[in-house]
C-alpha cells in the first residue's frame, strides 16, 4: 500500500498539470482574442475607408434631397393655393345653385300651390254640383216614390174589388188583341150562344160554314186574393197553409174553368174549347206549377193562358188567317191566269199572222230590190252619163211627164 508522501506528490504534480493546462488554455484564448480585435480594427478601417469614400454621392443626394424638398413644398404650397382657388369657386357656384334651386323651389312651390288650389277648388266645385245633382235625383227618386207610393194605395185598392180586378184584366186582354189582331178579327161582348143571355167578354173569329162566323171564347180572371195568401204562406214556411192556400186556388180555377165550359162553349156557334187568360205571368207560372193546365185542358175543355202565352196564341191565329186568305185568293189567282192563258193563245195567233205578213213584204222587197234593180240598169246603161256638175241641174229641172199633163190639162 503507497505511503501518504508518495500521494501528496501525485496530487502536486495532478495540481500542476491542471495550472499548466489552464494557463495553455488561457494564452490560446487571450491570442483568439487578440486576432479578433485585430481583424476587427481592421474591419472598421476598410468601413471607414467606404464610409470616406461613399461621403461626397451621399453629400450629393443630401442636396438632390433637399432640393427636392424644396420643390415638393413649393408644389405643395402652389397645389394649396389652386386647391383654396377651386374650393372658393366651387363654394361660389354652390351658393349659386343653391340660390337659384331656391328660386326655382320657390316658382314649383308656388306653381303647384296655385295649381292644387285650382284643381281642389274645380274638385270642390264639381263634388259639389255632383252631390247637388244627385241629391236632386234623390228628391225626385222620393217625390216618385211618394207618387208611386199613392199609385200602389191606388191599384191595392182597385185590386182589393174583385169587379175592378176583373175589369183590370179584361182591359189587359183588349190591349192583347188590340196590339195582335185586326178589329174584324174579333169581337168583344159577343153571345156565344143565341138562345142565351151570358156574353163573353172577347170571342175571336173564326172562319166557319157559309157566312157564319165560329167564335173562339176568351174570358179574364184575376184571383189575387188567393196567389197573394198562397205567396205569404210560402214565404212564411209554413206548410200547412200553404197546402190550404194551394186547395183554395185549385178550386176557384177550376171554378173559373166549369163556368167558362157552361156559358161560352156552344157548338157549332163556338170552338169546342175556350180560353181563360190570367193577367200576370206569376199568377200563370204558379198555375203551371200546380199542373192545372193540363188538367183544366182535359176535364173543362179550358185553356189556360198567360200574358206571352195569350201573344204566342194570337200570332199563331194570325198566320192561320193569313194562310187562310192565300187559301181563298188562290181560286182568284187561277181563274185570272186561266183569262192570261187564252189571251197568251190568241196573241200567239195574232203574231203568227204578223210574222207572215212580214215574211211576205220581206220576200216582195226582196224581189223589187234585186229583180226591178237589174232591169231599171240594164234600162239605163246605153244612156249618156252627164258631168256632175250638169246632173243636178238637169234632175232639177226635169218634170215627170204626169206632172206636166196635171199642169197642162189643155193636153190631151
Amino acid at each position: 500500500m503507497p505511503d501518504l508522501s508518495t500521494l501528496t506528490l501525485a496530487c502536486s504534480a495532478l495540481a500542476a498539470l491542471f495550472s499548466l493546462s489552464a494557463l495553455l488554455l488561457a494564452r490560446r484564448a487571450a491570442d483568439q482574442a487578440r486576432r479578433a480585435a485585430e481583424a476587427q480594427a481592421r474591419s472598421q478601417a476598410e468601413l471607414q475607408g467606404a464610409l470616406s469614400a461613399q461621403q461626397p454621392a451621399w453629400s450629393r443626394q443630401d442636396q438632390r434631397l433637399q432640393e427636392l424638398t424644396a420643390q415638393v413644398a413649393q408644389g405643395q404650397s402652389m397645389l394649396q393655393q389652386s386647391v383654396i382657388a377651386q374650393l372658393s369657386a366651387l363654394e361660389q357656384r354652390m351658393a349659386q345653385f343653391t340660390q337659384q334651386n331656391e328660386r326655382q323651389l320657390e316658382q314649383m312651390r308656388s306653381t303647384v300651390d296655385e295649381r292644387l288650389q285650382k284643381t281642389l277648388e274645380e274638385r270642390l266645385g264639381q263634388s259639389f254640383r255632383t252631390v247637388s245633382s244627385q241629391l236632386e235625383q234623390v228628391h225626385r227618386g222620393i217625390g216618385e216614390m211618394q207618387r208611386l207610393a199613392v199609385g200602389v194605395d191606388d191599384l191595392r185598392k182597385v185590386l182589393g174589388n174583385v169587379k175592378t180586378r176583373g175589369i183590370w184584366g179584361e182591359y189587359q186582354l183588349s190591349a192583347i188583341l188590340e196590339q195582335i189582331l185586326s178589329p174584324e178579327q174579333y169581337a168583344c161582348n159577343v153571345a156565344p150562344n143565341p138562345a142565351g143571355r151570358e156574353t163573353v167578354e172577347f170571342a175571336i173569329r173564326l172562319p166557319g160554314d157559309g157566312d157564319r162566323p165560329v167564335y173562339l171564347p176568351i174570358d179574364a180572371k184575376f184571383p189575387l186574393d188567393g196567389y197573394a195568401e198562397l205567396v205569404a204562406a210560402a214565404e212564411e214556411g209554413d206548410a200547412r197553409r200553404v197546402a190550404a192556400a194551394t186547395s183554395a186556388l185549385t178550386a176557384r180555377l177550376r171554378s173559373f174553368a166549369r163556368d167558362v165550359r157552361d156559358k161560352y162553349i156552344h157548338p157549332p156557334y163556338t170552338t169546342d174549347f175556350a180560353i181563360l187568360f190570367l193577367p200576370t205571368e206569376a199568377l200563370y207560372a204558379e198555375v203551371v206549377k200546380l199542373g192545372l193546365v193540363d188538367a183544366l185542358q182535359r176535364e173543362y175543355k179550358v185553356s189556360i193562358a198567360g200574358p206571352t202565352t195569350m201573344g204566342a196564341l194570337l200570332n199563331s191565329l194570325q198566320m192561320g188567317f193569313r194562310t187562310l186568305t192565300i187559301q181563298q185568293r188562290s181560286a182568284e189567282v187561277w181563274r185570272v191566269l186561266s183569262a192570261a192563258k187564252a189571251e197568251f193563245a190568241k196573241f200567239g195567233e195574232v203574231l203568227e199572222g204578223v210574222r207572215k205578213r212580214l215574211s211576205a213584204a220581206d220576200r216582195d222587197l226582196e224581189r223589187l230590190v234585186g229583180t226591178r234593180t237589174n232591169v231599171i240598169n240594164r234600162a239605163l246603161r246605153g244612156v249618156e252619163t252627164l258631168a256632175e256638175e250638169g246632173a243636178a241641174p238637169a234632175l232639177e229641172d226635169y218634170v215627170p211627164p204626169a206632172d206636166r199633163e196635171a199642169e197642162d190639162p189643155a193636153v190631151c
